[in-house]
């Protein structure tokens, strides 16, 4: 495994990360034990990055979460979480204002049964009044920060340009990290173009879901997946293609996803140990170049394809 500092902040995390989204039960249903055993076997192999949400399954994931962290001593993990997405009886529902937002962030301490979180992030920008987020929002963070109870403030977002938005609007150092999603996989390499602007920002980088949400499965997507049908045709030629190279295309897609050292981590989320050890023993096989040139040429023109969040 190897480590990357996320920007300034100091935290050198693992180059694959562990995203609790499954521990809500988004993806899958959840066999809770299972799921914590997943946990347990990401720490023990090395990750040391554990990211969720109270998003995800509507509080679930992060009190699953919560149970496998009562048991891990805190020194072996740094711990992100999210605020202003949120949602009850299967709704989706956002509130940036301070007080929700402060209001957020010990209400998931107390689910995570921690007492303090290493970063907080503001959850999908784009469905947000971007004016509010830098003029309220990031100050309620900001000021949760000056008091120790988080150590750093991030944004995520799937729109990489709202990311750069919120950024050139606050002082220097407001943001400290980014999370964005199926923007750096064998699908799509947007997030490239950004490397260097966020570089300059001093703004660290965290990438998820290297499989595009089920795009670069042998699987497929599922029915809510947001992309187009013509990349998602693409995606399963790529997939076939694969299959016939005896090389299944998720054991591609993670490896390219962390083969670029300027992004800190790259999120994958399971809830079974296994998928845990197989995905760290593909990146730590080395990456056929070759490969992932024919998958990419398959894809063709379809790359890039805009698609927006849901």
């Amino acid at each position: 495994m190897q480590y990357h500092e996320i920007g300034k902040t100091g935290m050198k995390v693992s180059s694959l990360g562990f995203g609790a989204s499954s521990l809500g039960g988004v993806f899958h249903d959840l066999k809770e034990k299972q799921g914590i055993e997943a946990v347990f076997t990401a720490i023990e192999s090395g990750i040391n990055f554990i990211d969720v949400s109270p998003y995800y399954g509507y509080y679930k994931a992060e009190t699953v979460l919560g149970k496998a962290l009562k048991d891990i001593k805190r020194d072996k993990y740094y711990l992100s979480t999210k605020v202003g997405r949120y949602g009850e009886n299967d709704k989706n529902t956002w509130d940036y204002s301070a007080k929700k937002v402060t209001a957020s962030v010990y209400e998931s301490m107390e689910r995570l049964n921690v007492d303090y979180l290493d970063i907080i992030n503001v959850h999908d920008i784009e469905f947000a009044d971007l004016h509010q987020v830098v003029d309220e929002t990031l100050p309620a963070l900001v000021k949760l920060k000056e008091e120790g109870v988080v150590k750093h403030v991030g944004i995520t977002d799937l729109q990489l340009e709202n990311l750069k938005w919120v950024i050139d609007r606050v002082p220097e150092g407001t943001v400290e990290s980014v999370l964005n999603f199926c923007h750096y996989c064998l699908c799509d390499d947007k997030l490239a173009d950004f490397l260097d602007y966020f570089e300059q920002k001093g703004v660290g980088i965290v990438n998820a879901s290297p499989l595009s949400m089920g795009l670069l499965t042998e699987r497929g997507v599922p029915d809510w997946h947001p992309a187009p049908k013509s990349l998602i045709e693409a995606c399963t030629r790529a997939a076939e293609y694969c299959k016939t190279k005896n090389f299944p295309i998720e054991k591609l897609a993670m490896q390219f996803s962390v083969s670029n050292d300027r992004i800190a981590t790259t999120l994958f989320s399971t809830t079974n140990p296994e998928n845990v050890k197989k995905n760290i023993d593909s990146i730590n096989e080395p990456i056929d170049w070759d490969l992932v040139k024919e998958v990419r040429d398959i894809i063709g023109d379809q790359q890039r394809v805009s698609w927006s969040n849901t």
